[in-house]
């Protein structure tokens, strides 16, 4: 029996993952972080709200990198629905901000009531593109 061939781009990964992009993603944890995004600028769409803010150059973060952080609050639903919400911006995320997002930024997603969890993916790919797009010419 002969081995299988491999692909001609040399890819042998099955997975779907998206090009790599040199810019960094990092995860927001400090709740300074949370509430500074909270004041800045912020556009909703119907599958999420983002609040998105320029870092200061004084600030001791990596210039080049994107951060982003997630939160849910109750009214999303119970911790189930709350996880699955997270866990789909979180993927959305990832896919998306690499390419649309700014280095040098702060995103914060929140999840919304009843729509986060149950919107289909590409509704809510489609979400994030537009509030970015909002978010990054008005004004900036």
């Amino acid at each position: 029996m002969t081995p299988p061939e491999a692909p001609i781009d040399g890819n042998t990964s099955h997975r779907d993952t998206p090009p790599a992009v040199s810019v960094r993603l990092d995860i927001l944890k400090v709740r300074a972080d949370f509430v500074a995004a909270s004041r800045a600028r912020r556009q909703a769409s119907k599958g999420m709200m983002v609040q998105a803010r320029k870092r200061r150059p004084d600030e001791s973060v990596p210039s080049d990198a994107i951060r982003v952080g997630f939160t849910c609050t109750k009214k999303v639903g119970n911790a189930v629905a709350r996880n699955r919400a997270k866990r789909r911006l979180r993927e959305v995320a990832r896919l998306i901000l690499p390419t649309l997002g700014r280095p040098g930024w702060d995103y914060v997603l929140v999840g919304r009531f009843q729509v986060t969890d149950l919107r289909p993916f590409e509704d809510l790919k489609g979400d994030l593109k537009y509030a970015l797009k909002k978010l990054h010419t008005d004004g900036s």
